[in-house]
């Protein structure tokens, strides 16, 4: 077996357990007669960037354990003829998310933002952000009550403003106070 069909082994049974396998199962996977032949096989795994160890030495699963292959694109217009171009795999934590520190999901009820594409159900992806440009969508609480609105500065006003024609801009009467901006969605279908 290759590094790579042993690496996918253990990723396989990352999945299947939700745990880390142990240098003896690993051994097993592999199909090495000791545990010593695991532990070079996983050192040389964490040589490659592959697998990594916490303080106590407990193997992690590092960010290749998560990636998704990138095929190229899909026309959503008239058809044509598409090629398959394997383009380098990337995790979705990787594209999705820019400052994984500030960053948390929110799950979406109610449909006051339909218009921008958010529907009851999807998540947002939201970077923690005390201020947001006009226009950015927001998480907001507005006199004592939190909101997903588009803000809206005119001036010295300032409003929160649904993507749904059946509620009103909301205005600020005491206080507003930005939590974070919307960076992403996630919808499963």
């Amino acid at each position: 077996m290759t590094i790579e069909q042993h690496f996918a082994n253990i990723v396989s049974f990352y999945y299947a357990n939700r745990r880390m396998p142990s240098y003896q199962e690993i051994a097993k996977l592999a199909q090495f007669r000791s545990k010593f032949a695991a532990l070079k096989l996983v050192n040389h795994l964490i040589e490659a960037g592959r697998l990594q160890k916490d303080a106590t030495g407990r193997l992690l699963p590092t960010r290749h354990f998560f990636e998704i292959p990138w095929l190229g694109s899909v026309v959503a217009g008239y058809p044509n003829p598409a090629e398959e171009e394997l383009l380098d795999p990337i995790s979705l934590e990787e594209f999705l998310v820019k400052n994984k520190q500030a960053t948390y999901m929110l799950n979406v009820t109610g449909d006051s933002m339909i218009d921008a594409g958010i529907m009851p159900g999807d998540i947002v992806l939201v970077e923690r952000r005390e201020h947001a440009k006009h226009g950015e969508i927001v998480v907001a609480q507005v006199d004592g009550e939190w909101t997903l609105k588009r803000l809206y500065k005119r001036g010295r006003k300032v409003s929160l403003e649904a993507a749904n024609k059946k509620y009103p801009p909301i205005v600020p009467k005491e206080e507003l106070r930005i939590a974070a901006v919307v960076c992403s969605l996630i919808r499963k279908y």
